[in-house]
């Protein structure tokens, strides 16, 4: 369910709960005092119901199950221009949470995180009226702001479900950066994968090329220290869910690790090989990679207080899991 979350800044003290939900939400007085009367809003962690109810600066507003939509412009009053639709025929994302620094986004598998540089470089902002849709370009009109931009700060792969986080200020993006490069933030995966692979930490190198056109293991000047910390969840006969802890964050890292390791991702045809050497089979019929960010956790950009999201498997890997349970 969206939750919009505030927090109550200066200059924004001792106005009512109405007044306040009004303006960030850009709502019709009687809009924002049903919200309140209808319970859908807490302050400070407590329900009410009194929109004429005055806040406190440091005052965190909550709105639960409240969707932004457009509205129709009154008679006489021109109407604001009309923004190209993204191209997406695909799952939309989900939004988990957003407030005025941050937004979290359960992505859904087949949708690019955002545009690549060189993406951007060749075709620029032409490339939105034919490329297809990044979760980027998907979010501000789904928050009802299409003209504000997020901040990408990290980003999972095209074929990957799960949480990702956008920031929405130059402040909270460089806070964000800095928790990512320490790694600092909190990301688990749940992963279907073929045989039962070793719980323990991998520790390797990974490189552009490792010697067969693929990232992977290897020495080298742009070579990056991965880590990636492996549970074993639950075993399937043939194959396994595990969870993966991720101590680093580098390109494919959970699934070069894993095919690395002899325990590949269910539905995965690049990294499903060692080095020069032939696929290993894969008897699951999984149409992508297994693979779904459950975790997401790191301190606010402004509040510093220790937030975290999980979010369950999608349906096709939730339903493969099942199958697999009741062929062991």
């Amino acid at each position: 369910m969206l939750l919009h979350s505030y927090i109550v800044a200066k200059g924004e003290g001792k106005q009512t709960l109405a007044s306040f939900l009004r303006a960030k939400l850009n709502l019709s007085w009687s809009k924002a005092r049903e919200l309140v009367v209808k319970h859908q809003v807490r302050v400070a962690g407590q329900p009410t119901s009194d929109p004429a109810q005055r806040l406190k600066v440091g005052n965190r507003v909550e709105v639960h199950g409240f969707s932004p939509v457009s509205t129709t412009p009154k008679q006489g009053k021109k109407a604001p221009p009309k923004t190209k639709a993204p191209i997406h025929s695909g799952p939309m994302p989900i939004v988990v949470y957003e407030d005025d620094a941050v937004v979290v986004v359960n992505k859904p598998a087949g949708l690019t995180t955002m545009r690549h540089a060189e993406e951007k470089a060749e075709f620029g902002e032409r490339g939105k009226h034919y490329l297809p849709s990044t979760l980027a370009d998907l979010l501000p009109p789904l928050l009802g702001q299409p003209d504000r931009p997020l901040r990408a700060v990290h980003r999972i792969d095209r074929d990957t479900s799960g949480l990702v986080v956008f920031a929405r200020t130059t402040k909270a993006e460089q806070n964000l950066t800095n928790q990512f490069r320490e790694h600092t933030v909190e990301r688990r995966y749940l992963a279907l994968v073929r045989g039962q692979p070793k719980p323990g930490k991998i520790e390797s190198i990974l490189v552009r090329d490792r010697g067969d056109g693929r990232r992977g293991t290897g020495t080298g000047e742009d070579g990056q220290d991965a880590i990636t910390h492996v549970k074993l969840i639950e075993a399937l006969g043939d194959f396994a869910l595990v969870e993966c802890r991720l101590e680093t964050g580098r390109t494919h890292q959970v699934r070069i690790h894993l095919g690395e390791a002899g325990t590949p991702l269910c539905g995965e045809r690049v990294y499903d090989r060692p080095a020069n050497g032939k696929p290993f089979p894969d008897g699951s019929d999984a149409a992508r990679p297994m693979l779904h960010a459950a975790k997401l956790g790191f301190k606010h950009p402004e509040t510093d207080e220790k937030m975290s999201w999980t979010c369950p498997l999608p349906d096709d890997m939730a339903k493969l899991l099942e199958q697999m349970r009741n062929d062991d």
